[in-house]
């Protein structure tokens, strides 16, 4: 299986860096097999069309605004969830929903997940590169959910100095991070972490 990671999102516009942000980590602290891909996909357009045709599956990280969440609130959805609902907002005009959708128009078929973090300010007077308080503290549950999301694919995460990537629990969670497996996000709604660390829910 192909499995592409998308980071999406603009390293200048505070909050909605956090994508990038989620690149930065991957790339620097782990190494991936030749069958996952990691893409700083700056604003998701149509361009990215050739990775839903050559790729099995999509990982998109992103930035979404849910009214009254709290900045850092990590979510995990399937592509055509955050089209139907009413709430959740990515940042962005263009999906994964909307990538997977006119892909299959033109005989490509693909599979994918989101996750998406609460943002505080993604529009910032001049351009700024970082990421607000809260949203930088959630930055390592989103990175362990996309981790997580790839071991559950089968892929073997090595660290940096070569080493296999072991979950610091097996099964179980670190400050609520799903470690892993991905089963223990389905089954985790509405789950809180703890004020430093952010939340994570399942948006049904």
């Amino acid at each position: 299986m192909k499995i592409a990671v998308l980071c999406v999102g603009n390293r200048l516009m505070l909050d909605d860096g956090a994508g990038p942000a989620v690149y930065d980590e991957l790339n620097e602290r782990y190494l991936l097999p030749e069958n996952v891909a990691l893409f700083d996909a700056g604003c998701m357009s149509m361009d990215l069309l050739p990775v839903v045709r050559d790729y099995d599956f999509v990982i998109a990280v992103d930035a979404v605004d849910v009214p009254d969440a709290k900045p850092g609130t990590v979510y995990r959805f399937a592509p055509d969830e955050i089209g139907g609902h009413g709430i959740m907002q990515s940042l962005h005009d263009l999906r994964l929903i909307d990538l997977i959708q006119a892909a299959t128009l033109l005989g490509y078929e693909c599979d994918g997940m989101c996750f998406g973090v609460q943002v505080e300010n993604m529009s910032p007077a001049t351009l700024t590169e970082g990421l607000t308080p809260d949203v930088f503290a959630a930055l390592p549950l989103l990175v362990d959910c996309v981790l997580a999301q790839l071991i559950d694919l089968g892929v073997e995460v090595r660290n940096a100095d070569g080493t296999v990537f072991v979950p610091p629990t097996e099964g179980g969670n670190v400050e609520g991070a799903p470690c892993g497996d991905t089963s223990m996000v389905d089954d985790v709604a509405l789950r809180a972490i703890g004020e430093e660390a952010g939340h994570v829910e399942e948006n049904r």
